[in-house]
């Protein structure tokens, strides 16, 4: 052992000691003298320790909060290092020191000086720890009691009507107790029997017809959980079929205990008819089930309660009003309107109109009311009444935004957007965006030293409809009521300074739809991308990593003096002169320079990458994605998204041009305006999962999936629709694009791939207040397949390439401001599987190795 450590261990052991003496005894700081702190909550249920969280949530008293897998009660901790009254002590201090006091007033005012007590030194930083920490949770025997009520009624719900539930309080230690919860819940009733009593003949045929959808079965476990969502069943079932007034109210169950069958009961679903008042009494009358006899459409606030005195018409049996003149095509209006004149009152389409009106972009949030048309003498028709406010005709939507990125140290970005609404009268949109932005950039080439290096400017249109925009009617593979629309939309942007130079021109024809309120689809019909490089002579200048590689080996070849490849100070110039016209001389067949094979292999593999990332692209490609989500609501921690992708590019350009001549590029295949187009196929699959346990900690795992296969046209995917890995939304254990291809070790300076798999899982907990933690681990890597790749470093090779995978770990921090989160997330390489040795596991594994990762909202 190392002399100088051994002799400095009992210092360190003591130190720890003395830490862990000093927090134990502080939990304990702000206990009363004749109060305890609990410490610990335990539930044994029929003899076996329960560790299901939504038991133990029955309590009603918890202990402290710990800090996840090591029982420290951070929050306690610093609630105890705050002091209770600040202020007060600040004041007796100034008493104490009346000399500080004079002095301080000489500088400040008697009353500046008083009011320093309330500054962030002295009063700030005791309120966060106030408000950050939890105050002590001592034991109450009241609340003791109140659980184990609560426990009964939790197993009683659950059809444990026998069970017995005793509580025992433990010291231990000072000023410390545990609570042990003990719970003998017996044998589970079971429902033995299901009868009804509906007194309304209407409700009783309805049930009847959705009978066998009943949440309530015979010979199964009573469950209150069963029978509360059959209530609510039941309820949306009559309101979906003319039942105005029917409410969950309406429903109650009564529940019999058979003696001569043990644990079993029986029970009565029970209907009672509607209640009203007539005059100052309370009558019972049977149910009405409601038709809709009149739709009247309002077009803007003031035609509220002018409705004689309006523009009015009359359009597939919908009255129409406006205050002036009627902007709107009706069929754009009535489209969106499920309510019709004659059909069946539902809150279903009622729901369904309010999300299709709101889907035009062009109202606010609509107002739906029914009211009883008095002159249907049965009572049985409704008027519904649709009010709609319309928004803004143009919004104007600036924005700044700065920015950091592998290319950009620095970046300042500014757009400027125009939106149209109703444009041709039937709900369209019509966008305008204008965007530009400014950089620096210590990766660029940059001989005049002005720090704005990197400029970037472009614009785009995009029109929407709402609805299928087709020359083929599409209603009966695409109903309206799947709220469809169509997007149109074209873009150019040009980059300068940043190296190549692209000019980049964009067009979408791109269809969605909602076939469910968990399930849609996107559909682009045309997807066109066109991407110019207008300095690929620049190319050296930018991928500097290929350029170190390339300049090294062209070191060993300066055998031909009359060749201009080299500057005064030896290095390759860059352009046809210099890097270029030494690749091209490397792999002459003649071998002029006399190039070893090896090195040779390395050119080769400079020079693809080179003719790859500096052609142009022109890709015309379809693509359908296809979404599923059990999310409720932005609160639901419980849930999963299933996202899977087809992308096929080329195939039918391939199609159109196969018998045409055409003229070939320089790697021989089809050109289009001198440009080689892109073939291939991708496929997508995104998984994400979300497990709530309960107390603000929600453990999430990610898994990913792509492929994408060049053939025909293409021996290799475009740059812009390859993988890459690593980055804050990614493996945070690498920084973007450093990541793979397989076990090649990220050697160039934008890595990239057509095959990548990804797994993350993140644990998440809360600090306290908005502050929140995080402890995640990524696994990922890309790989070339299918192309033209062949270095087995780069390539996968089946499951032996599982073995690439490049493991993170790390921590997180994270800062709820409600309408964002803003997070740091700090990766450490844990496993890198392109280390040359037998020790690949944690040898990067420290600060110096770690990447800090900055991002907005989660990772997924």
């Amino acid at each position: 052992m190392n002399t100088t450590l051994s002799k400095f261990l009992p210092k360190i052991a003591l130190i720890i000691l003395t830490s862990i003496s000093f927090f134990a005894c502080s939990t304990t700081k702000r206990v009363p003298r004749d109060r305890a702190l609990l410490v610990d909550n335990t539930i044994i249920e029929n003899t076996k320790k329960s560790s299901k969280e939504e038991i133990y949530q029955q309590l009603y008293q918890t202990p402290n909060s710990t800090f996840p897998f090591t029982g420290f009660r951070l929050r306690l901790h610093l609630y105890n290092l705050a002091k209770p009254n600040a202020d007060s002590l600040y004041q007796v201090w100034l008493q104490e020191h009346p000399n500080t006091e004079k002095k301080l007033t000489a500088v400040l005012s008697k009353k500046q000086v008083n009011r320093l007590g309330e500054s962030f030194i002295i009063a700030g930083i005791n309120n966060f720890l106030i408000k950050t920490g939890e105050v002590p949770a001592l034991y109450d025997t009241l609340k003791t009691n109140k659980s184990v009520e609560r426990l009964k009624n939790y197993y009683f719900n659950r059809g444990y009507f026998d069970t017995k539930v005793e509580s025992k309080i433990d010291t231990v230690g000072e000023k410390k107790v545990k609570a042990t919860y003990t719970v003998t819940t017996g044998e589970p009733y079971y429902i033995d029997s299901i009868k009804t009593s509906i007194t309304t003949k209407e409700l009783e045929s309805l049930y009847v017809e959705s009978k066998n959808k009943s949440l309530i079965k015979p010979n199964t476990v009573f469950n209150v959980k069963n029978f509360d969502e059959e209530r609510k069943r039941i309820t949306n079932d009559f309101r979906n079929q003319g039942a105005y007034h029917f409410q969950e109210l309406n429903i109650r169950y009564e529940v019999d205990t058979i003696l001569d069958k043990k644990n079993t009961a029986n029970i009565n679903l029970i209907i009672d008819p509607q209640t009203v008042k007539s005059g100052d009494t309370l009558v019972e009358r049977p149910f009405k089930l409601y038709k809709i006899s009149e739709v009247n459409l309002f077009t803007d606030n003031s035609s509220k309660d002018k409705k004689y005195d309006l523009d009015s018409l009359q359009y597939n049996n919908f009255n129409i009003y406006s205050s002036a003149k009627l902007q709107y095509k009706p069929k754009a209006l009535t489209d969106a309107i499920f309510i019709t004149k004659g059909s069946t009152f539902s809150d279903q389409k009622r729901i369904l109109t309010s999300r299709s009106i709101s889907n035009l972009r062009i109202f606010n949030y609509p107002v739906i009311e029914y009211i009883e048309d008095q002159r249907d003498t049965t009572g049985q028709s409704l008027i519904s009444n649709i009010y709609l406010t319309s928004r803004k005709k143009m919004t104007f939507n600036p924005s700044l935004d700065v920015t950091h990125s592998n290319i950009q140290d620095f970046g300042i970005g500014g757009s400027v957007g125009v939106l149209f609404r109703n444009v041709f009268k039937r709900a369209e949109i019509l966008e305008v965006g204008l965007k530009g932005s400014i950089g620096s950039s210590r990766q660029m080439n940059n001989p005049n030293n002005v720090f704005f290096n990197v400029t970037e400017y472009g614009g785009d249109v995009k029109l929407t409809f709402p609805r299928v925009f087709f020359p083929i009617k599409t209603d009966r593979i695409i109903p309206k009521s799947m709220l469809p629309t169509t997007t149109m939309s074209f873009g150019i942007s040009k980059q300068r300074n940043i190296g190549l130079d692209k000019d980049n021109f964009t067009g979408t024809i791109n269809y969605k739809w909602l076939p469910s309120h968990h399930n849609s689809f996107s559909l682009d019909l045309l997807n066109a991308q066109y991407v110019k490089n207008t300095n690929p002579n620049n190319y050296f200048s930018v991928y500097s990593s290929s350029y170190s590689r390339l300049n090294a080996i062209a070191q060993d070849y300066k055998i031909d003096a009359t060749k201009t490849y080299y500057d005064e100070s030896g290095d390759l110039t860059i352009g046809d002169s210099g890097a270029n016209y030494f690749i091209w001389d490397a792999l002459d067949p003649n071998n002029p320079l006399g190039v070893s094979e090896e090195d040779k292999k390395v050119i080769r593999s400079i020079e693809e990458r080179r003719v790859r990332l500096s052609e142009n692209n022109l890709i015309i490609a379809s693509n359908l994605v296809f979404t599923k989500t059990t999310r409720t609501s932005i609160n639901d921690n419980n849930f999963y998204t299933l996202r899977t992708k087809v992308e096929s590019a080329g195939a039918l350009m391939n199609l159109i041009m196969k018998n045409a001549s055409t003229k070939e590029g320089p790697t021989g295949k089809k050109t289009i305006m001198d440009v080689e187009f892109s073939q291939y196929i991708k496929t997508e699959i995104d998984f994400v999962k979300y497990w709530d346990l309960g107390k603000q900690r929600v453990f999430a795992i990610k898994a990913f999936g792509g492929l994408a296969v060049p053939y025909g046209n293409s021996n290799s995917i475009p740059f812009t629709r390859s993988y890459y890995s690593g980055g804050s939304n990614d493996n945070r254990g690498w920084q973007s694009y450093r990541l793979g291809p397989g076990k090649s070790g990220g050697i160039n300076d934008f890595n990239e791939a057509n095959m990548k798999l990804f797994f993350s899982s993140e644990y998440r907990f809360n600090i306290g207040g908005k502050w929140y933690g995080a402890l995640f681990i990524d696994a990922s890597n890309i790989w070339n397949v299918f192309d033209d790749v062949e270095d087995e470093n780069y390539t996968f090779n089946g499951i032996s390439s599982l073995r690439d995978f490049a493991v993170a770990s790390g921590f997180g921090i994270r800062y709820d401001f409600s309408f964002f989160v803003f997070r740091l997330d700090m990766g450490f390489k844990t496993f890198n599987p392109t280390i040359d040795s037998n020790r690949k596991w944690f040898k990067e594994f420290n600060f110096r190795e770690s990447v800090l990762n900055v991002g907005i909202n989660y990772p997924f």
